[in-house]
């Protein structure tokens, strides 16, 4: 693992170099990890003592390129035409003609560039844990060695009778019911639309319902933030760790800055500081009269005790604010010395499959048990090096356990809450043994259930396959680019989407997907601004619109599909959709695969399937 770190941040550090060097703002840009031609328009303080700033493009009539610089992302903003001190901040706020970044400074320099950067402080305290593990004994030994598959997990006779607090169907009471027994280890399998977040929340419920201390993590912002946000629903004392700017705004004043600036201590906190800042200005003042000996000594003496014992009275309100606390919640990358030996009965790491297994570790190192959570069948971790990918980084700690342990440490959900069971059933054969169920409020919901939608072939048809074989609607790759795209399917897109407005479909309720960069910003040209989400299947990965029209771009003689054969991107991509599902595509080239021939298939038998030839 030490290893594929250092692999990993080498590929971040060479890409970050060779983007830098890209001057033109079309060509750096397509990236999405770069925006250029920026000012800064505003400006305010934040939680925690950071610079809010909004920055928009020089020319204000443009709106922002598209872009993967998601709230909480780390990035750099560095003059854009000449050398000059660069700041180092977070995205806070993301606007259509905006986007707003949480930094110490604001910088001085006219127009500016903001690019993603490299997170080395994250891979050092991944690092940091996993050589703690490597060598620990006792209880974080034994479940390390759990972990890599030296001992068989452990799980409690005792079946405790429980008061669920949320309304749960079988399949999560039982999920619940598991975790809870687990003395080592358990996983919570949870496919697309099945109420695994409601589950989780449940299970840290039940956990300090028995006087348990519970660390709830995930690796994203916006999945820790919505388990914070069920769990304060739920009315318990939550703490959310972490940077303020990477806090969705409605839930700062459950994050430990919030709770800090609410403390009894704070506004004496806050008057020893002044005090003390007065204290400093005063004794570096020139002034005509020789002030007596040692009194500027003395000055700064009273200053550094006030300071002192600021920072003792605030380490006190935090300390306090801790250990009143439940259950704390925090990204798995956490900053360990805010907890200081803090030790927990419970961790809960949500969305586990989205992590790297070095992430995992940092609340390991805390816990006497855990729990994972996610769906190894969608996307695995995001890693930049091919190389550290092929020998295994880019496998999850979860999916490595099931492989391990299969059905003896996991606990399926099966019961979807989502989508039409036409939409489901697909997906359900491929990658969950036809377990899945659609939930009877959704197993036959249409878009003529929505008000203000008439009955028509368009709302009555869920699931609907376009062909483009034959058509010569060839993909191409973007000019200037390396990512691909396909304008006839783009074209096709756009009528599709505007048929689903005119029957009355609000934008809101329709989400666009591509598997490519440059046909998500061929899209978003097209619709000029107008048009509903358009983005990539990571974009989209945990969220779900009533209809999703999906472009599949690939088109070539070669029959070249390139990464459209990760099944489990696929997976993410279908199971979008609640009520409506189109796919646009060239079957002569996606044919190659089985799992695009089994889905031309399904949706053949559902009456969906067409070919471009007979489109109206």
């Amino acid at each position: 693992m030490a290893d594929w770190l250092a692999m990993e941040s080498a590929a971040e550090i060479k890409r970050m170099e060779e983007r830098r060097r890209i001057q033109n703002t079309g060509d750096a840009e397509k990236s999405g990890e770069t925006i250029l031609d920026v000012v800064v328009t505003e400006e305010v303080r934040g939680l925690g003592g950071h610079q809010l700033v909004t920055f928009k493009r020089r020319n204000e009539t443009l709106q922002m390129p598209w872009h993967r610089l998601r709230v909480g992302a780390p990035v750099v903003v560095s003059p854009f035409r000449r050398d000059g001190k660069s700041e180092t901040g977070v995205v806070s706020r993301k606007r259509n003609d905006s986007i707003q970044i949480a930094l110490n400074r604001t910088p001085r320099a006219e127009v500016l560039r903001i690019d993603l950067t490299a997170d080395e402080v994250t891979r050092q305290r991944q690092l940091a844990a996993i050589t703690t593990a490597k060598d620990s004994r006792g209880r974080l030994g034994h479940l390390r060695a759990i972990l890599m598959g030296e001992k068989q997990p452990r799980f409690s006779d005792k079946s405790p009778e429980i008061d669920f607090k949320t309304q749960l169907n079988e399949s999560q009471k039982a999920a619940v019911k598991f975790a809870l027994s687990a003395e080592d280890l358990a996983i919570i399998h949870g496919p697309p639309g099945t109420g695994k977040t409601t589950t989780v929340a449940e299970l840290i419920v039940q956990a300090i319902r028995q006087s348990e201390k519970v660390l709830a993590c995930a690796p994203s912002n916006t999945a820790v933030d919505n388990l914070l946000e069920k769990l304060v629903q739920a009315g318990m004392r939550v703490v959310r760790i972490g940077h303020p700017a990477r806090i969705t705004e409605r839930l700062r004043n459950y994050s430990l800055d919030g709770l800090v600036e609410q403390h009894e201590n704070t506004t004496v906190i806050k008057d020893m500081i002044r005090e003390a800042e007065a204290l400093f200005r005063q004794s570096e003042k020139w002034t005509r009269a020789k002030p007596q000996r040692g009194v500027r000594e003395s000055m700064k003496r009273d200053a550094k005790r006030l300071m002192a014992d600021a920072k003792r009275l605030e380490r006190q309100a935090i300390s306090s604010i801790l250990d009143q606390a439940d259950v704390i919640c925090a990204t798995t990358t956490f900053n360990p010395d805010i907890l200081d030996d803090r030790w927990f009965d419970l961790a809960v790491i949500d969305e586990a499959c989205q992590s790297t297994e070095p992430g995992c570790w940092v609340p390991l190192l805390r816990s006497e048990r855990v729990v994972l959570a996610g769906d190894h069948q969608q996307l695995p971790p995001t890693v930049l090096s091919s190389e550290a990918a092929q020998q295994g980084f880019a496998k999850s700690m979860m999916e490595r356990q099931i492989e391990l342990y299969g059905d003896d440490v996991a606990k399926m959900l099966t019961v979807q809450y989502r989508m039409h069971h036409q939409i489901m059933d697909f997906s359900s054969g491929q990658f969950y043994q036809h377990e899945l169920q659609a939930h009877p409020s959704v197993v036959d919901h249409t878009l003529h259930g929505i008000e203000g939608i008439a009955p028509s072939e368009l709302t009555k048809q869920i699931i609907s396959f376009i062909d483009t074989a034959g058509a010569g609607w060839e993909e191409e790759l973007e000019p200037n680019g390396l990512s691909k795209r396909n304008p006839n399917e783009a074209h096709l897109v756009v009528k599709k989407v505007k048929t689903l407005l005119d029957a009355g479909l609000p934008k809101k309720d329709i989400a666009v997907i591509a598997p490519y960069a440059a046909q998500v910003r061929l899209l978003r040209d097209l619709f000029e601004g107008e048009g509903p989400e358009v983005d990539t299947v990571d974009g989209f990965q945990g969220r779900e619109k009533e209809a999703v029209v999906i472009s599949l771009v690939r088109s070539n003689p070669q029959n070249e599909i390139g990464f459209l054969a990760d099944r489990r991107r696929m997976n993410v991509a279908l199971t979008r959709a609640r009520r409506k599902l189109i796919v646009i595509g060239d079957s002569a080239t996606l044919g190659i695969d089985k799992f695009y021939r089994d889905f031309f298939e399904y949706v053949e038998l559902m009456s969906g399937y067409q070919s471009v030839w007979t489109e109206n």
